[in-house]
Formats: structure tokens, C-alpha cells, sequence
């Protein structure tokens, strides 16, 4: 008896070690966002993007259901559309932008699965957080692309004192690497033609999943095209995740060179869709990643962003300009404690001193305005994009890890639990 006690003792020793996990490695889950509640919790900006001076006025939540610019499609997938109806001159063209209600600390983890994302020309769309008072509170581009660039940009962006340590290993070309550079600190993803990240390759791909590492010890970047993700990512979320087997990322920003309890403040989410501003619509990057673009009634191409893209008819122009997201899934190293914090009013919404103005709604009073040109890799300081929806009304929801870190034990799954209850019975009948 005592033989079958001791091997009961190892039984549940040995499952409780599985659960143990290292808090840099394994996380719980926390939250996912996905299907018919896609978009539950997400405030709609409903403003003009005076961020970039892009040519976007963001709709709020009600138009963007009656104009189906926001769906869930037969396969369950969040789908988020521009406007491709008519535009006058000095109009903005329809687009969303929407920022998750909830906020995620150090020691956090993001999946995102994606299907498609929006690109050809004049089209800027991100998938990115923030923290709450940028650049105070850091911000962090996962997905962003322009035009018909043929790769997915990667960036950092905080105050003096954060750069990208040269000597990180990841598979991916390096920009620029202060992260308080107006570009930020830039990795941009290699792309192969089995594996883009990117454009109408990358859709045609079926698309693929970015995981996020938000540590203390650095903010580290996973991608995989569909057909090479791990096959743990298609577990029941409440399995939870152990990235120790992932491998090299495609992104790292190590701690070592960037002190990441300093710079960076709990982050929310955003996804949105922008066209031309001071990124895409710059005169000499719209001209190497739109080389040849006719405007869109077939006239020789202007050379301005907004004319030969923005205005006229919106199909077949940006008839590729939308996500497609399975499903975005939150996980973190500990215990989690939501604790509620004021939202910012929409009166701490900042305005642009240059370019089209937003005194008459979707009309800009003196119609597209071209920024001074950018000579770095990416975005001015004015591209990124760091405010609240003017629209929001809710509480965030800040999910941090548990003090103290080391080692956190998890639930223990039913396929576990199952074989524990089955020897166990066995040695009861022995």
C-alpha cells in the first residue's frame, strides 16, 4: 500500500512540476477577442485622424455597423473595411480606428492571428499599442505597412534613453535604432516568398500570427505564416502558452540597452486604417511605393497621394484596403488584477496646427496638405499615433502579472487532471 501511496505522491509531483511554469516562458490566459464579440470591448474614435494628417475621418461605432465597415464574416473573422463609395475633392474618405478598452502591463503576452491587412496605395494601416500618455508611456508598432511596401515594419517608440541593442539576435533587417527617433527604433521583416508578412502576398499566403512578449526583460516579436505556427497556438486558449520552445523571434528589443519598467506604461490595443498623412502620403515614399500609379478615373498620375488615391471612386482602389483578424488573444505570467483607472475626456485630444482642419466634420477647409519631407525610415514624430478615442466613455481594465514574479502555477488542464483521476483509480483497485 505504502509503494502505491509513493507512486501516487510522484503522480501529482509530477503534474504539479508540468504546471509550474517559468514566468519569462509560460503564461495564463487572460482574454481573447474573437467572432461575434470581436468587437465588444473597443472604444470607436469617431473624429477625423488628426494624428498623422492622414485623409481618414475614423467613424464611430454606429456608422461603422450601418455601413458594414465593421463585420464578423461567415468564418467568424473580424472584418474591418474602409469606405470605397465616391469622394469630392476636399473630403476625407470613411475608415475605423478602434482601442481596446483594456490596458496590459509587463508581463504580458499578445497573439494576433490575421488574415489579411490592408494595403495598395495611399493605404496605411497599423496594429500597434500605446501607453496613456504618449510618448510618456511608450507605443509599440507590431503590424504596420504603407502603400505597396513589400514587408511589415516593426517599431519602438519612447522617451530619450531607449535604443535597440545592436548585438540582439532576430531574423529581420535593422533601421534605425533609437527608439526616440521620430521613426522610432525600426526591424523591418524579411520577407521570402514562403513567408510574407505583408501586402497581396501575405494574403495570398492565408495570412499568419504575430505573438508579442511584453517583459520586463524586453519586448521580443514572433511571426509565423499560417502553415508554420506552432501547433500549440490551435489549443483551447485556457491551455494557456509556454514560448520556451518558439525559437529565434523575428523582432528583439532586448532590456539591456532600454529600461522597460521606465519607459513603458500599461499599453491598450489599437487596429486602424489611415490614408496618405505624413508617412504614406510623403512625396518621395509615395513615389518609390507607388511607382507608376494612375489616379483612380485612369488619368497619368499627379504625384499627390490624396488626388490620384483618395478622391473619385473608391473601387477597385481600396477594395484590398481591410483587416481580417481571427482572433486576438491576451495572456500574462500571473495572477491577473484588473484595477480601473480614469479615462482620458476628449478634451485632452491634441490638434493638428498644420493641414486640413476638422471645423466642418469630413471636409478639410483647404484640402490636403503635404508635410515637410521625412528622411528617416518611418513616421515624424507627429505620424505616431498616441491618443484615446474621443469617444470613449469606459474604465480601463490594467492586467498585470502578480508581484514577485519566479515561478506561478496554473490550473491544471482536464487532459491532465484526466490522467491523474485514471491512475489513481487504478492503484485504489491494486
Amino acid at each position: 500500500m505504502s509503494s502505491h501511496l509513493g507512486m501516487l505522491l510522484v503522480l501529482l509531483l509530477a503534474i504539479i512540476s508540468v504546471q509550474a511554469d517559468n514566468s519569462s516562458n509560460s503564461y495564463q490566459f487572460v482574454r481573447e477577442y474573437k467572432g461575434a464579440t470581436f468587437f465588444d470591448d473597443w472604444d470607436f474614435y469617431g473624429s477625423w485622424d488628426n494624428l498623422t494628417v492622414g485623409d481618414a475621418f475614423w467613424v464611430d461605432s454606429q456608422t461603422a455597423w450601418n455601413r458594414s465597415l465593421v463585420s464578423v464574416n461567415s468564418f467568424g473573422n473580424a472584418v474591418i473595411r474602409t469606405d470605397t463609395g465616391h469622394v469630392d475633392w476636399n473630403i476625407k474618405r470613411d475608415a475605423v480606428r478602434i482601442t481596446s478598452h483594456a490596458s496590459y502591463d509587463l508581463g504580458s503576452l499578445l497573439l494576433i492571428d490575421v488574415y489579411h491587412i490592408p494595403w495598395g496605395c495611399a493605404t496605411w494601416g497599423a496594429i500597434w499599442t500605446m501607453g496613456p500618455d504618449w510618448p510618456n508611456g511608450g507605443e509599440i508598432d507590431i503590424i504596420e505597412g504603407i502603400n505597396k511596401q513589400p514587408y511589415n515594419q516593426i517599431a519602438l517608440h519612447t522617451v530619450p534613453g531607449c535604443t535597440r541593442d545592436p548585438n540582439a539576435w532576430f531574423y529581420a533587417e535593422p533601421g534605425e535604432g533609437d527608439c526616440s527617433a521620430p521613426a522610432g527604433c525600426i526591424i523591418k521583416q524579411t520577407d521570402t516568398p514562403s513567408q510574407p508578412s505583408y501586402g497581396d502576398a501575405f494574403a495570398a499566403a492565408g495570412g499568419g500570427v504575430w505573438a508579442v512578449q511584453f517583459d520586463i526583460q524586453g519586448i521580443y516579436m514572433w511571426y509565423w505564416p499560417r502553415w508554420r505556427a506552432p501547433t500549440e497556438l490551435d489549443n483551447p486558449p485556457e491551455f494557456g502558452l509556454d514560448i520556451s520552445g518558439w525559437g529565434q523571434p523575428v523582432a528583439a528589443f532586448p532590456g539591456t540597452t532600454c529600461d522597460m519598467a521606465s519607459v513603458f506604461a500599461p499599453q491598450k490595443i489599437v487596429i486602424d486604417t489611415t490614408f496618405c498623412g505624413n508617412w504614406a502620403g510623403l512625396p518621395q515614399v509615395y513615389a518609390q511605393t507607388c511607382a507608376g500609379q494612375e489616379t483612380t478615373d485612369g488619368k497619368p498620375a499627379t504625384g499627390s497621394c490624396y488626388v490620384d488615391n483618395v478622391i473619385g471612386p473608391g473601387s477597385p482602389r481600396f477594395d484590398n484596403a481591410y483587416w481580417e483578424l481571427g482572433h486576438i488573444r491576451a495572456y500574462t505570467t500571473g495572477t491577473n488584477e484588473p484595477r480601473a483607472t480614469s479615462e482620458p475626456t476628449a478634451t485632452s485630444v491634441p490638434t493638428a496646427t498644420s493641414g486640413p482642419t476638422a471645423t466642418s466634420g469630413h471636409t478639410a477647409t483647404s484640402g490636403p496638405v503635404a508635410s515637410a519631407p521625412n528622411t528617416t525610415d518611418g513616421p515624424t514624430a507627429v505620424v505616431v499615433k498616441h491618443d484615446p478615442s474621443p469617444t470613449s466613455t469606459s474604465a480601463d481594465i490594467i492586467w498585470q502579472p502578480s508581484a514577485g514574479g519566479g515561478i506561478h502555477l496554473r490550473p491544471i488542464p482536464s487532459h491532465l487532471l484526466s490522467i491523474g483521476i485514471v491512475v489513481l483509480f487504478w492503484i485504489t483497485m491494486t
